[in-house]
């Protein structure tokens, strides 16, 4: 299997969501600047994930994204699914043309390792990982670095308006 860039990052950006949209959407540009994932890139991303119905958008100041249904109802696997992703480790795609049109000899154990980690990824929602030990510590220090980015910001915007 090889999940690709792609599908971590809406990954990890759907858990973002899921830990800042509790009060208000949350501005991809919040998301970009704690995940270190480009603006551009969440945009592609997010305009897919709201063509599935994962994410609902606000416009307009104070605008954003929220999730478009709970946490406990989204998958790992909603997610990735919603971005055209793929969890399969075989060589044909599941087809089982892998060898001169015919299945390999390994062809099974592949499909079936397949389906061991689609099960798996199903089998965990966006609120177990916001209730991670783990999760919430990493959350707290990126939102520490944000603060200190913003008060950094604010002080040189303040130095410049000083005559």
């Amino acid at each position: 299997m090889r999940l690709t860039t792609k599908g971590r990052y809406a990954v990890t950006a759907m858990l973002d969501l899921a830990l800042h949209a509790t009060e208000r959407p949350v501005p991809l540009a919040d998301i970009s600047q704690r995940q270190g994932i480009s603006l551009s890139y969440l945009e592609q991303l997010f305009s897919r994930l709201r063509r599935q119905g994962l994410v609902d958008s606000a416009r307009g100041p104070g605008g954003g994204y929220r999730l478009a249904r709970s946490a406990a109802k989204t998958s790992v696997v909603d997610v990735i699914n919603a971005i055209d992703e793929n969890v399969d480790v075989t060589r044909c795609g599941g087809q089982g043309d892998c060898q001169d049109g015919e299945p390999c000899l390994t062809h099974d154990l592949w499909c079936d390792l397949s389906k061991q980690i689609h099960d798996f990824l199903a089998g965990i929602d966006l609120q177990q990982l916001v209730e991670r030990r783990s999760v919430k510590d990493v959350s707290q220090r990126q939102d520490g670095l944000e603060a200190a980015v913003r008060l950094d910001a604010r002080a040189d915007r303040e130095a410049l308006a000083t005559p």
